[in-house]
């Protein structure tokens, strides 16, 4: 009964998500995320019950099918949603909460050959816009933004939104946290030029009086002789 009634969930899920999806009939044959996660919960049972290889070829042929990669070791929530999906990765220590959202091109990867819990740790609600990389051992918290294209490296507080690379904070429970200002970075080189040329001005000042000085000596002796 609780298999088809988190099936049931997953349908429901896309019909939630997706104003494109239109009845519960074309989302089942057509949604290749819905297909990836009920890949994902045949090869994580598999898993499970230490059918290593068998559950590795399930989610190798529903990467196949779908474009979108699920290792079987992965720990999922209910009612994930996956749009689009294609090239979306989950790694094999990650671990998603309930109601999250991932679009196209997420990865949930880790960042180099380290052993035991190497992939992200993924909070309640949480939704990962296209293209976004979430990688390492970290936590994101519960109700977290992250912003198309970002490359979070670091944990997240919950409800946060995060965008760029790396991955900063640029809302924080509502408020907007002072970002970094790209179009205000200060110019080095322009900074020497001026730096220059106010020394520049100053030493002219200096032999303006300099010549002042000596003209007023020379008109000095004039006088005397």
């Amino acid at each position: 009964m609780r298999f088809w009634q988190t099936l049931r969930n997953d349908v429901q899920t896309v019909l939630d998500q997706d104003p494109a999806a239109r009845n519960k009939f074309e989302v089942v044959l057509t949604y290749s995320g819905l297909h990836a996660i009920w890949g994902y919960r045949l090869s994580h049972t598999l898993w499970k019950w230490k059918l290593f290889l068998l559950a590795r070829i399930v989610s190798q042929l529903v990467r196949f099918l779908t474009g979108i990669e699920i290792h079987p070791a992965a720990k999922i929530g209910q009612r994930l949603f996956i749009d689009h999906g294609m090239g979306v990765v989950i790694g094999e220590t990650c671990e998603i909460g309930d109601d999250c959202v991932l679009y196209q091109g997420v990865t949930l990867g880790g960042t180099g050959k380290e052993k035991g819990k190497r992939h992200p740790t993924i909070g309640n609600r949480v939704i990962v816009a296209t293209g976004a990389k979430v990688l390492g051992s970290m936590k994101i918290g519960d109700d977290v933004k992250i912003g198309a294209g970002a490359v979070v490296l670091k944990e997240v507080p919950p409800n946060c939104t995060v965008v760029g690379i790396p991955g900063r904070i640029v809302v924080q429970d509502g408020v907007r946290v002072r970002a970094f200002d790209h179009q205000n970075m200060p110019d080095p080189v322009a900074e020497i030029c001026d730096s220059l040329h106010n020394k520049i001005r100053a030493l002219e000042r200096e032999v303006e009086e300099l010549k002042s000085s000596l003209r007023k000596e020379r008109e000095d002796d004039n006088q005397n002789l």
